[in-house]
């Protein structure tokens, strides 16, 4: 995983160091100190894999040689406590290549510091920590003093500011995550993190026992004061900057309890008096709100940020929810299932049903299926439609393996969000109002990535459809995005699995979906696929025993061991492995340097890549088999029928592909499974790991880890699902002082409730015009108390949002079944749909854009429709039109904007009628075929 780590220190006499010294050590080099009169050697120094000194303009060419440059330095100091170096350190992804870390270390190090002047000693190690991973890490030492063609002048003291040194820390993070997602790396880091955590103070040491033992023999340790040292500077830094705390743990959950609360406190303060003041700023804070009592009683708390962002999130999903610009004719919709059928591909109903809801003209989409349901079959069909209606398919996905199964399942060209992201950073590959945006494993995604997406969506007009589960393995970020959309807009639901060959295995993998995990694990019990040992380790081998028997009894079958942690990962892969030597099925060994450690490989083998690269058309989670293998160079047959060839030079990011984690298998669909229990699961995490299998799935696990059959049940039916700020009602928030508290008003200001006046105005509004619309129904007239209701309904509203109820009435009018929703008390939709008539009211330009975009575009589906002789359709069609048209009556001052577009309308002469009626005489639409809402 890719860490966080940037931090700066002086190089200092006082300190008893030497610049000489301190760069010998760090470029592993030998160097002559003038001052001392000695060598300092350290060239028997491993892990320096790039070393250099890197020179501003107009810099001697002689101070590009280490010796000279650092003996000038010295020499240029008189003081005896003289500052002479600052060193900067920052951590590597290791997910990248050693070329690829020096490339990117060698960027940053040229743009912000040798460009403003300073020399900069770069050296880049490449150190192997005890379990053999990699330890990529830069140092970086720079001169503090001005440099010219003359050598070193005046100390430079701008190089010393505090901000300077934030704004390094952040942009280290921009560099880096710009350069991840341009090699489509699954991994980002955040400047304000502990380790990619969202945590801006300092990491502590880790503490073991030897150090606790000094301490309890009354011996000083140094590592232990340096511990509570840090402890201490966090908790002065929480002090003055409580949001921080509030940053950090809404990072991974978007809300929290006092205990969480005090946990992070706690870690990151000194003593009972810190840790107590800490915790009285960050309750104090303003940006901390309350959302009152959660099911367990326990208070809930968010951060303002995050409830801002569930808010963007939420409007975005509603003006995308209005908008019916991607219209898709019947004729394309039944080509593309004729195709399906063509190929033996016959939709069931529910995914008919799918299928129908997203191609609609919605601006957004949500399906919910459950695990092999058929799900990406039924995209690959839209996909069809969509196309052959001229619309471009791109599909995302969070993980590289997701991104290659969407595109494997449905044919949607797919690549994975980050990559996505940083692409529209750099204004390439934008959306348009041509897109169909698919987003596969969408529960899987954090509120604010979704949020981005969504916006960046709504903003180019594209149409979005959300794909996913929301039971089955839950955002590593806070929120739950995709269950929060598909509760306020509604979906689609598939939950006839289709995965599994026998019933009752399907019966179980819907147990698993709905949170009958106890039901489902005694289905798998009474047919013998439970099986418990005395001990993990034997459970172990037992489960490696079945593996090797089924391989042996079925060879050209899939199957796949799959495990919570990378440690049993690995423990299994090489239990495989030791087997298929022991039974001659591998070639001759390699030993490979891999990323993940020292690994050996032979023909045969299975292997799973563990890094995105486009060139060989691979992805983070990617399975194969060797076909060859040399110290140099490995042939791989991919799973999907592709043969790739690669220098391991240029990637070994590889490991074994026996075993994988549960979280490396959703999406992925095998014939047979096996699966290692441990205590890490949770019902999530059974379900996926249960429902991958097209033929059985055997569960293995020890008595040492669940004592009886009830534990294992109760543990594999936790529930960890994640929430939304949104899913309580806020009881108060921190307030927010202003120069006018304490004064007294003859309004009195009240604090909004979750359930805001605003819905129940709406929902007054909506009660009378449905009973106005039910006597109108009957050919009656109104009443006249039915309508005194109505207008101190609209008033009512008026007064808490001045013109809501012209946007309230417009909204009705676009979507007449709002009024019954809302009567039934379900006004959010109304709500949204009101706010943006309102964003819209506001920004007319924008209005008219749009209004020219739709009506140009349902112009050209009438035309095709005509041309294809779909009379039905292009009858359906300009009923849109007529109702378009028949809105400028009621809105002059969009009419009068639009007046001067008439061309673009493509109205050719003038009929020196109102606007409305001219569209309509232009274009042959009969303005009584409209189904607006009058009064």
């Amino acid at each position: 995983m890719a860490i966080y780590h940037f931090s700066a220190k002086i190089i200092s006499r006082a300190a008893g160091s030497s610049a000489l010294a301190a760069a010998a050590y760090r470029s592993a080099s030998r160097l002559y100190d003038h001052r001392l009169d000695r060598h300092h050697d350290f060239s028997n120094k491993a892990g320096v894999v790039h070393s250099e000194v890197l020179l501003p303009d107009g810099t001697p060419e002689h101070l590009g040689n280490r010796e000279k440059l650092w003996n000038e330095v010295e020499a240029a100091e008189k003081r005896i406590d003289a500052q002479l170096a600052r060193e900067i350190e920052f951590a590597i992804p290791r997910e990248m290549s050693k070329e690829q870390g020096v490339e990117l270390a060698r960027d940053f190090v040229t743009r912000e510091f040798v460009a403003r002047g300073m020399v900069a000693d770069l050296n880049v190690h490449w150190d192997v920590a005890e379990d053999g991973s990699p330890k990529p890490h830069a140092h970086v030492m720079l001169t503090t003093r001005e440099v010219g063609e003359g050598g070193f002048g005046k100390k430079n003291r701008d190089w010393n500011r505090t901000d300077l040194l934030e704004k390094w820390r952040e942009r280290w993070a921009e560099y880096v995550n710009e350069r991840l997602a341009e090699l489509d790396i699954d991994a980002r880091i955040d400047h304000r993190t502990l380790e990619a955590q969202g945590i801006d103070l300092e990491p502590q040491n880790k503490i073991g026992p030897a150090a606790w033992r000094m301490v309890a023999q009354g011996l000083e340790s140094e590592r232990l004061e340096e511990h509570h040292a840090i402890a201490r500077a966090n908790g002065e830094k929480l002090l003055a900057h409580p949001d921080i705390a509030l940053d950090a743990i809404t990072h991974g959950q978007a809300t929290f309890t006092t205990r969480d609360l005090a946990m992070f406190v706690h870690r990151h303060s000194e003593g009972k008096g810190q840790f107590d003041q800490v915790m009285a700023a960050v309750r104090a804070s303003r940006e901390l709100v309350n959302l009152g009592k959660d099911g367990r009683g326990e208070d809930r708390f968010t951060s303002r940020d995050m409830l801002a962002t569930e808010q963007r999130l939420e409007r975005a999903t509603a003006r995308l929810e209005a908008r019916r610009a991607h219209v898709l004719h019947k004729q394309h919709r039944k080509l593309a299932l004729t195709r399906a059928e063509m190929r033996g591909l016959v939709l069931s109903a529910e995914q008919r049903s799918a299928f129908d809801h997203v191609t609609n003209a919605k601006g957004i989409g949500v399906v919910i299926g459950y695990a092999g349901t058929g799900k990406s079959a039924m995209l690959g069909v839209a996909r069809a439609a969509w196309e052959s209606a001229g619309y471009e398919v791109q599909g995302i996905a969070l993980s590289g393996i997701a991104a290659e199964n969407l595109e494997s399942g449905s044919g949607i060209a797919s690549r994975t969000i980050a990559s996505l992201e940083h692409q529209w950073a750099q204004d390439r590959e934008l959306l348009s109002s041509n897109h169909l945006l698919v987003i596969d494993e969408a529960g899987m995604i954090g509120t604010r990535q979704m949020e981005r997406v969504i916006a960046e969506a709504e903003k180019r007009g594209a149409k979005v459809v959300l794909v996913g589960d929301p039971e089955q393995l839950q955002a590593i970020e806070a929120g739950a995005a995709f269950r929060s959309i598909a509760e306020r807009h509604g979906g689609i639901e598939i939950t006839e699995v289709r995965r599994q060959r026998e019933d009752w295995q399907r019966d179980a993998t819907c147990q698993l979906a709905t949170g009958r995990t106890g039901e489902a694990l005694a289905a798998y019990e009474e047919r013998g696929a439970l099986h418990v040992a005395q001990t993990r380790e034997v459970a172990r081998e037992n489960l490696i025993d079945r593996w090797d028997r089924n391989r042996a009894a079925a060879p050209k079958a899939s199957r796949i061991i799959l495990t919570h942690t990378n440690a049993e990962v690995e423990a299994l892969n090489e239990a495989a492995r030791e087997r298929l030597k022991g039974r001659g099925v591998l070639g001759e060994e390699v030993a490979l340097r891999a990323e993940r450690g020292k690994r050996m490989f032979a023909s045969g083998d299975r292997v799973m890549f563990l890094k995105n690269e486009r060139g060989l058309g691979v992805k983070n989670g990617s399975l194969g088999s060797v076909r060859s293998v040399t110290p140099a160079r490995m042939s791989v047959l991919l799973d999907e029928g592709r043969a790739v060839a690669f220098d391991l030079k240029d990637y070994a990011h590889l490991d074994h592909g026996y075993a994988a984690t549960i979280h490396k298998a959703q999406g992925m669909t095998v014939d047979r499974v096996h699966v290692l229990a441990t205590p890490g699961l949770d019902r999530h995490a059974a379900y996926v790991a249960l429902s991958r299998q097209r033929d059985g799935v055997d569960l293995h696990y020890g008595r040492d880890d669940f004592a009886d059959h009830g534990r294992l049940v109760r543990a594999l039916s936790r529930e960890r699902g994640k929430d939304m700020a949104a899913d309580y009602a806020p009881t108060r928030a921190a307030p927010v002082r202003g120069r006018f508290d304490g004064l007294k008003f003859t309004v009195p200001v009240t604090e909004e409730p979750w359930r805001n006046p605003l819905e129940q105005a709406v929902e007054r509004v909506a009660r009378a015009v449905r009973d106005i619309m039910r006597m109108r129904t009957l050919g009656l007239a109104e009443l006249p108390e039915q309508k005194t209701a109505l207008d101190k309904a609209a008033e009512r509203l008026n007064t808490l949002q001045p013109g809501s109820s012209r946007d309230l009435h417009a909204a009705f009018e676009a979507d007449q079944a709002l009024i019954e929703e809302s009567a039934n008390g379900r006004p959010q939709r109304a709500v949204r749909m009101m706010t943006m008539e309102a964003e819209l009211r506001a920004d007319m330009p924008k209005r008219a854009d749009q209004f020219v975009a739709r009506w140009n575009m349902l112009r050209e589906q009438s035309e095709r429709a005509y041309v294809a002789g779909d009379m039905e359709g292009r009858q359906a069609i300009q009923n849109g039109m007529a109702d378009m048209a028949k809105s400028l009556e009621r809105d002059p001052q969009l009419e009068s904007i639009l007046a001067t577009r008439k061309v673009e309308l493509g109205i050719m002469f003038d009929s020196g009628r109102r606007l409305g009626p001219e569209l309509a005489f232009n274009h042959g639409i009969d303005l009584g075929r409209g189904r607006g809402l009058g009064r």
